[in-house]
């Protein structure tokens, strides 16, 4: 198993949809906020939005994860669930 990884479910309100994503551990929360949303332009045929007000939130706590933190510095862990919003 790739240890520089972890599996997510992120769940985007504004699209109505639900996604399984591996995301770097390295990476600082800002780096993959970015990237999640270079993919769902793509995804979604440049109909979404990106705005800088946008954060990743737990699902189940309602915590906003810190941009300037590393995801491996947090509480994600493979299964974690968030919501970009």
């Amino acid at each position: 198993m790739n240890k520089n990884k972890i599996l997510i479910e992120l769940e985007v309100p504004l699209q109505e949809k639900k996604y399984d994503l591996f995301i770097p551990i390295n990476k600082k929360i800002g780096t993959v906020k970015h990237l999640i949303e270079e993919a769902l332009l793509e995804l979604t045929d440049n109909s979404y939005e990106i705005r800088e007000d946008t954060n990743l939130y737990s699902k189940d706590t309602g915590m906003i994860y810190d941009v300037n933190e590393t995801v491996r510095d947090t509480d994600l862990q493979n299964g974690s669930r968030i919501i970009l919003l």
